[in-house]
């Protein structure tokens, strides 16, 4: 089951989507770093989007976004 979230994210010049922020079970958390982006399917929970390798919380995280909504999975 996919854990959905809700993101804050910025557009740049290019058009390049950069997640800044998620809110995770009533909490805010900074995206301190978004180490990679890259077209991938999540093995995990199923679907398929573009996934930002993040360190989110101190913690490796990955986030995707599938057509128009964003979800988690932890890095392996």
């Amino acid at each position: 089951m996919k854990n959905y979230v809700e993101v804050t994210a910025v557009f740049d010049i290019d058009g390049n989507i950069i997640p800044k922020e998620v809110k995770i079970e009533g909490g805010r958390y900074e995206v301190d770093r978004v180490m990679d982006i890259r077209p991938a399917a999540s093995l995990e929970s199923g679907g398929a989007g573009i996934r930002y390798k993040c360190m989110i919380a101190g913690r490796e995280t990955y986030l995707f976004l599938e057509e128009t909504r964003w979800f988690l999975e932890l890095a392996q």
